[in-house]
């Protein structure tokens, strides 16, 4: 005969103890993730997730500003208009290129470089080659005014902007004696950006790249920039290149 002790509770079963050791799904406490910057002292902690650095913006797009061609072409004080041809748009001078005072009118023509929206690029970009072709000795005094609005459209970091602004460079440093050496002691302001985008080619494998026929890649834009710039620079042009642009090779000790 068996006797219960006093006290004691009843034996349970074994599918109870097995309920009572397997915990509901629901009770499970998930793990939370923390997202912190780095080289704090969350950074250290367990479930924690280091956020990355920002982005530096080297080329991000900068938001145009109205500029003073632009103004001044909407008061009509521009000798130019425009005139429509079987190829294509062209720009009817008012006046004779040579008569005009290369000391106002050049600088201001640059300062349209950054202008986006027709017709005031095409009248910047086609005024500015008019004018270098004609120009001739009214160039060379002009170079410390054109420095400024050249780095200004560069600083823009916009695509079409650096091309169009490169292939004006390419056209000034052939278009008189002396520009090309003239230009060597601005290349920290004009050479930086370009040391951004120098390797910014297109890569399109096995396709065709129509850019290259229209000279709107920018990566050989850029290299052809600055062969320019070392053969019509002097002695010097190599050496200022090469300390802001390293991987720059020369075109012509090679």
């Amino acid at each position: 005969m068996v006797v219960e002790k006093a006290g004691s509770s009843p034996s349970k079963s074994a599918g109870d103890r097995c309920a009572l050791q397997q915990e509901p799904l629901g009770h499970v406490k998930k793990s939370k993730r923390q997202v912190c910057d780095g080289f704090t002292v969350k950074a250290m902690m367990k479930n924690t997730v280091v956020r990355g650095p920002p982005l530096a913006g080297a080329f991000k797009e900068r938001p145009t500003k109205p500029t003073a061609f632009r103004k001044l072409y909407e008061r009509g004080e521009l000798p130019i208009a425009l005139e429509h041809d079987t190829k294509g748009n062209k720009i009817a001078w008012k006046v004779e290129i040579e008569n005009l005072d290369y000391n106002y009118y050049l600088p201001l023509f640059f300062d349209g470089l950054c202008e986006l929206t027709f017709p005031y690029e095409f009248f910047a970009r086609q005024g500015i080659h008019d004018m270098l072709e004609h120009g001739g000795n009214k160039i060379l005094p002009v170079i410390p005014q054109l420095i400024i609005p050249i780095k200004n459209a560069l600083s823009l970091r916009n695509r079409q902007v650096i091309c169009i602004t490169l292939k004006v460079l390419q056209h000034l440093v052939v278009s008189a004696d002396m520009v090309g050496e003239a230009l060597v002691p601005y290349y920290r302001q004009i050479l930086p950006v370009l040391n951004i985008f120098k390797n910014m080619n297109v890569n399109s494998g096995d396709g065709i790249d129509y850019g290259q026929q229209k000279c709107e890649n920018i990566g050989d834009l850029i290299e052809e920039t600055l062969e320019a710039f070392e053969r019509h620079g002097g002695e010097t042009a190599y050496i200022n290149i090469k300390y802001m642009i390293p991987t720059y090779q020369s075109c012509i000790l090679n």
